[in-house]
């Protein structure tokens, strides 16, 4: 691998500090969002999740995973992105860090993911084969017991 792609830190999981960093920031957007009164239409009723904040190595930029309780995604990420740097600045008084750093709100897909998943594993298909899956583990091992 080659210098600039280790320094721009892809494909290498996250240190220590970026986790840490990372969840406090989730932890104070979480009551920022919860308790903010927004001006913008698609923000103004929504129930928001925070779900994640992947922290780049440098500290200068936020990728914020949210998630709406109810109503359309797309919406409510544009309009957190358009509030971003009220929210930034909303986090500045809430968390102390040299850098504070710039927000980018996406859509977590990962429940979506997860829900999909959930529903292969309930098909008869692949029931049936994890059933069979089972009785062959089964009969292997008696028949090393015997």
């Amino acid at each position: 691998m080659n210098r600039k792609a280790q320094s721009a830190g892809k494909g290498k999981a996250p240190s220590q500090r970026q986790l840490r960093v990372g969840e406090e920031i989730r932890h104070a957007l979480s009551e920022i969002v919860h308790r903010a009164e927004f001006r913008d239409t698609d923000l103004a009723a929504a129930a928001i999740t925070v779900t994640e904040v992947r922290v780049s190595p440098d500290m200068r930029n936020a990728t914020v995973f949210v998630l709406p309780l109810a109503g359309d995604a797309q919406p409510m990420v544009a309009g957190l992105n358009r509030a971003s740097a009220y929210l930034r600045g909303q986090l500045g008084r809430a968390v102390h860090l040299k850098y504070l750093p710039a927000l980018r709100f996406v859509y977590d897909r990962s429940f979506d993911e997860a829900s999909r998943i959930e529903a292969i594993m309930h098909r008869p298909e692949v029931m049936r084969d994890l059933v069979a899956d089972d009785d062959a583990t089964d009969h292997g091992r008696d028949e090393d017991n015997v």
